[in-house]
């Protein structure tokens, strides 16, 4: 990520176009459907002063649709439903911070990767009680909580406790939200997030929580799409040129710069 003054310039010159670009697919208006959680900024999330859903990702969609000249359509659905509704074909393409793995390439396709993150500790902003997970992994008191499936909650498993996927020390919650909820009124000591939007949610946190410990691993994410999709190629395509051009960049900074700084 960039301060630069020719990067603010070059994404608004970015995002002032309007052509498909002549180099990628036309889709002609097509309508495509995207489901999303709406609960991981800085990623997407509800603005709770204008209650519109913001974030990178819609930013970066809305980049996309004008460049293969689509129609996007949002649906709201929770996480758990959310791989198997696209494995399903009743979205298009879902969005919500999706870590590209193996085991989730057997039923759904990704996009190439746009963001690349790693996994970071949230704690209270007052905790002494440990300083990583080595820490936390040693105090059979200390609570986590995770969302089932997700890449936090195997994580939190693997790598923070002792593989057992059924620990009674980690704390299941539907949303990511409500994970930070219960840490803040403390409930639990430890959630995990990958490293934008741990960075994003201590930034708006007024010092509530922080992050310790070292990052525990490396993620990429993507879009994902039922099987077969022919959306994955124009869509890639479109990230390719939006890599190239400094648009992925752009939306880095005004997402894990500018947003952090409350501007």
């Amino acid at each position: 990520m960039t301060r630069t003054l020719a990067l603010s310039a070059l994404a608004t010159a970015i995002f002032a176009t309007g052509a498909v670009a002549a180099d990628l697919p036309d889709l002609e208006g097509r309508e495509v459907v995207f489901a999303t959680e709406n609960t991981y900024p800085p990623l997407q999330f509800i603005d709770p002063n204008s209650g519109e859903a913001i974030g990178w990702e819609y930013d970066a969609v809305a980049e996309i649709a004008q460049r293969l000249n689509m129609t996007v359509v949002y649906e709201n659905t929770s996480w758990d439903a959310m791989i198997p509704a696209i494995t399903a074909s009743q979205y298009d393409i879902a969005m919500n911070g999706i870590t590209i793995r193996d085991d989730r390439k057997e039923k759904v396709d990704f996009s190439d990767s746009y963001l690349t993150s790693q996994m970071r500790m949230i704690v209270a902003g007052d905790e002494d009680r440990f300083v990583d997970a080595a820490g936390f992994a040693a105090d059979e008191d200390l609570l986590a909580a995770a969302q089932p499936g997700t890449t936090p909650f195997y994580v939190t498993v693997y790598d923070v406790l002792d593989g057992d996927e059924v620990n009674p020390r980690i704390k299941l919650f539907e949303t990511f939200g409500a994970s930070l909820q219960a840490l803040r009124a403390g409930d639990v000591d430890l959630a995990l997030s990958d490293s934008t939007a741990a960075a994003g949610v201590v930034a708006a946190s007024d010092g509530a929580f922080k992050i310790v410990g070292e990052p525990l691993g490396t993620e990429d994410f993507g879009f994902i799409f039922p099987k077969g999709s022919d959306l994955v190629e124009p869509v890639n395509a479109a990230l390719a040129e939006m890599k190239a051009d400094g648009t992925l960049d752009a939306l880095n900074k005004k997402w894990f710069l500018d947003y952090k700084m409350g501007q």
